[in-house]
């Protein structure tokens, strides 16, 4: 049943004439599917009201970037934990926004706390 309402929004999105991969992420239609999906995933996973649900493009690397850019401060630092290679792709993606804390690393010592 989902695969089909699925298949058919590709086809012809809510009798709009035009699939859902082709109307404006301006139209009220897509403000429709956003606030619903920001609705449901308030429900799924309790998220607070005062609480922002961002959908954001791209995969995980690009929101290694997206994320400092958007949220780091001005004169302030960032803190991760260094768990391995994605998350040093991260760090290196925060470094290019403002400094950032390693406030702890699963390498050893030789890594614990450390900032770039």
């Amino acid at each position: 049943m989902v695969l089909n309402s699925a298949s058919g929004a590709v086809k012809n999105y809510n009798r709009t004439g035009l699939s859902i991969l082709e109307i404006s992420h301006r139209s009220s239609e897509f403000e429709n599917v956003i606030n619903e999906c920001q609705s449901l995933v308030r429900e799924l996973l309790e998220v607070p009201d005062d609480y922002s649900v961002l959908f954001l493009q791209g995969g995980a690397s690009t929101q290694f970037s997206m994320v400092p850019m958007c949220l780091m401060q001005p004169h302030k630092r960032a803190v991760y934990l260094d768990t391995g290679y994605f998350s040093l792709k991260a760090i290196k993606e925060a470094s290019l926004f403002g400094p950032v804390h390693i406030a702890a690393s699963s390498k050893g010592s030789d890594y614990d706390l450390y900032t770039l």
